[in-house]
């Protein structure tokens, strides 16, 4: 095959450093970052262990004793509220012999007993009781391994890297833009997870560009100007600017925000609205909200305010309910496209809200991505692939490139 001016490259290696070395500013990345077994251990251990992740939300704990497992590849979290009422994060896996101490997804317990060996745990993590160790074994020195956690307007976010990446900052600056929307006072009104064969960087790639948005996405297009940059008139931003004082918002949110630099040891951060078209004041099949008005919002600002705290943790803030994605890893080519709806935590199902209508944009937009991610990994499988260059849309995944590879280069001393 000819490369098309194209350095000479092994795209069909699956050495880590090479395909790092090899990557070309500019241009999609290698067959081998989504085939090869190594990049794909490589992502987990260097990447989603040494990053930040938001795992949920705080009305999942509403009692002492209230816990619930997030997992990703081979990991395991439980998040868990102790007797004081304190939140925390720990390693679910036993420091006996490795079992998960934890096999439910979500409840309420006074204690975690390892399924296997009766090891017990405290709900703050320390090992409360553990048979016949013997003379000078430690307790102390045998608790569930702690993670780090944030708590950012109801939002919990984990990392179970040693020294993860700084997030205070990006938090300092997010929450005064966020604050209006209450997102502390929300509840759960709906989850789901769509499963799809490809790896997990395809489905973070078609989060991050909507280049594919107006050919791919019908119901999404008929709302949001994000489809079409070129469709952002003066007359367009002037009625957001517009919505969003009556609605109360300050001007300081109107646009989106860099917080942090791709390439440092702090956590990128971005916030900010964009216009929805004339008659649509959310994301709904007729423009109409579909639930109340969340936290302080006075009016609908007839917008949709994007809130990412690292490339991992994304969430679409409208004015009567928000929508949270995660892309996560179960395997090579075996991600989950989670999804969580939330509404304004005292809204009643079927009296402030219906349903069907509060989740039918995102269930057919997402039904839409998983078809053309599955396609797009197909066709990255081929031995015949070449990454093309990337357009003028597809920006935000030359942060999240840059990110993603400098943090693999650094961890094997290659940047």
């Amino acid at each position: 095959m000819i490369h098309d001016g194209a350095p000479s490259v092994d795209w069909l290696t699956e050495d880590v450093d090479q395909l790092l070395r090899q990557h070309r500013t500019g241009y999609a990345m290698a067959r081998g970052f989504y085939t090869s077994p190594a990049v794909y251990e490589e992502d987990i251990k260097t990447y989603w262990n040494q990053t930040w992740i938001w795992v949920g939300h705080l009305c999942q704990l509403p009692k002492n004793g209230s816990f619930f497992r997030f997992d990703y590849g081979p990991e395991s979290l439980i998040i868990a509220r102790d007797r004081k009422g304190e939140v925390g994060a720990f390693v679910n896996v036993c420091r006996h012999r490795g079992a998960r101490v934890c096999p439910e997804a979500s409840g309420r317990t006074h204690a975690f007993t390892c399924p296997y060996h009766a090891w017990v745990y405290e709900l703050n993590g320390d090992l409360r009781a553990a048979r016949e160790m013997g003379e000078g074994f430690d307790r102390e020195d045998h608790g569930l391994l702690k993670a780090h956690i944030r708590i950012m307007e109801g939002l919990i976010f984990v990392s179970t890297a040693e020294d993860p990446p700084e997030i205070d900052t990006a938090i300092a600056g997010l929450t005064p833009l966020i604050a209006p929307f209450g997102l502390e006072r929300m509840k759960i009104a709906h989850e789901a997870s769509y499963p799809v064969p490809a790896n997990w960087k395809l489905a973070v790639e078609n989060y991050m560009e909507c280049y594919h948005c107006g050919p791919a996405h019908l119901d999404f297009s008929q709302s949001h100007s994000l489809k079409d940059p070129s469709s952002v008139t003066p007359e367009l931003l002037a009625a957001l600017r517009a919505a969003r004082a009556k609605a109360g918002l300050s001007p300081a949110g109107e646009f989106s925000q860099h917080n942090i630099e791709a390439d440092t040891k702090r956590l990128d951060a971005w916030s900010g609205s964009y216009p929805l078209y004339p008659g649509y004041h959310t994301g709904s099949r007729d423009g109409q909200l579909v639930a109340p008005l969340l936290g302080d919002l006075k009016a609908p600002f007839d917008g949709a305010n994007d809130l990412q705290l690292g490339i991992l943790n994304n969430l679409l803030i409208y004015s009567d309910h928000v929508v949270g994605y995660r892309f996560v890893p179960r395997g090579l080519q075996d991600t989950d496209i989670q999804m969580v709806w939330y509404v304004r935590e005292d809204a009643v199902e079927g009296v402030d809200y219906d349903l069907e209508a509060l989740t039918w944009l995102w269930h057919v937009t997402t039904q839409d991505d998983e078809r053309i991610i599955r396609v797009n990994q197909e066709g990255v499988n081929s031995y015949h692939f070449r990454p093309g260059p990337l357009s003028q849309m597809e920006e935000f995944m030359r942060g999240f490139y840059d990110g993603y590879l400098n943090t693999l280069r650094r961890a094997r001393g290659l940047a």
